[in-house]
Order: C-alpha cells, then structure tokens, then sequence
C-alpha cells in the first residue's frame, strides 16, 4: 500500500534530528512525490551523509514497480544525491533506455550511469542468461571493474539486491572505502546465498543470519 508523503517525512525527521545516520539506503520508491519528499528531507537534515540508491524498478517477475514519472523523479532527482547507485540489468536498461547484453555493454552502461550524476554505480549481472559466473560491474572515478562471482543454482534469491544494498551500506557507515565496502558486501551475500534453505513454496530468502554464531549455552 502507497505510504503518506507527509508520514514518510515525518518518520525521517524523527530518526535524524534524534538517533541520526552514517549512511543512508534507499530502497523501491513507488512514485513521484514519494521520490521527492525522500530527496528534500535528506537534504535538509543529512545532506552530507552518504546514500545508496537501490533503485527497485522491476520485480523478479518482469512487473515494472515504478510508473513513468517515478522513474524520470529517481534518474533526475534522487540519483545525483547518491554516493551509489545499484541497479540490476533491467533497471539499468530502464534508467539508460538501451539494451545491456554483454560483457562490453555493461561496462559501458556503468559508465553511462555515472553521467547521470551519481559518482559511483554497481551494475548487477546476475539476470544475464546461463553460465557459470555472475558478473557485476563498478564504476566511479577511480575506474571501472568486473566483480565476477560463482553462479549458485537456489531458489532462495528473493531480497538479494536489498541484501546487497544494505550491506554496501554498512560498510560505507563504518568508514570502508567504497570498493572494499562494495567487495566485503558481495562475499557476504554470496555466502548468504550458498548457505540459503528452501522456505515456502516461491523464491525464498537468503541467510541474512550467516554470521551470527549459533548459541553454545547449556
């Protein structure tokens, strides 16, 4: 359901002007006021904490989650606030208005992203067909690389982008330069991934709980 524009700004001023924040992720922004309302507060109460935009366009089903003016809000108003933005393929299609289906075309839609003024993009690879890799792509000043990872055959992918985008986060909040941030985060859900179990009967969760040691009390 559609949250108030006026309650989301509400329930951001009350964090900030109280617990504040190191870092701030942001996740699927359904429209257009909602993008702006979240863009305005930030700038006024935290405008020099870093954000990670995680720009939740497309559901795993194909179903488009932003109409046409959220996602103009998101390229033209949100994103040149960012630190990092972390499209998948089809969002990144999305956003760019091109078609990404190589190796070579990643790197250049990466690069695309940045010229959209944000300083720094993880463009994810894993709806890419087939193979035995996923390949992710980073771009920011200091370059561009391939981040390149075993595929895992689960079904327990539901929530990997958030996954990614919150761990990113963390990262950045604990003082991490962006890629070390960017590389500890992606080991991280590959482990969450691998030591996934099946619950329910769709796409599961991955193990956000891999690092926590299980209880050795009596």
């Amino acid at each position: 359901m559609p949250v108030d524009c006026g309650f989301i700004e509400q329930q951001i001023a009350v964090v900030l002007t109280d617990i504040g924040a190191d870092c701030i992720k942001i996740g699927m922004l359904h429209v257009a006021p909602a993008i702006e309302t979240v863009a305005r507060v930030i700038s006024e109460l935290a405008p020099t904490v870093p954000i990670v935009v995680d720009p939740v366009m497309v559901a795993q089903s194909g179903d488009r989650l932003l109409d046409g003016c959220a996602v103009a809000a998101l390229r033209d108003i949100l994103l040149p606030q960012a630190a990092l933005v972390t499209p998948n393929l089809p969002e990144a299609e999305v956003l760019l208005g091109q078609r990404i289906d190589s190796r070579a075309a990643m790197m250049e839609a990466a690069q695309a992203l940045l010229a959209l003024g944000c300083p720094a993009a993880l463009l994810k690879g894993g709806h890419q067909p087939g193979g035995t890799e996923v390949v992710d792509v980073l771009a920011s000043a200091a370059g561009v690389e391939y981040l390149i990872y075993p595929r895992i055959a689960t079904r327990a992918t539901h929530g990997t982008g958030c996954t990614l985008a919150s761990a990113i986060a963390t990262g950045l909040a604990q003082g991490l330069e962006l890629a070390v941030a960017v590389r500890r985060a992606r080991a991280y859900l590959q482990h969450a991934l691998e030591s996934a179990f099946a619950l329910g009967h769709g796409d599961g969760p991955v193990n956000h709980l891999h690092t926590v040691a299980p209880f050795k009390g009596s």
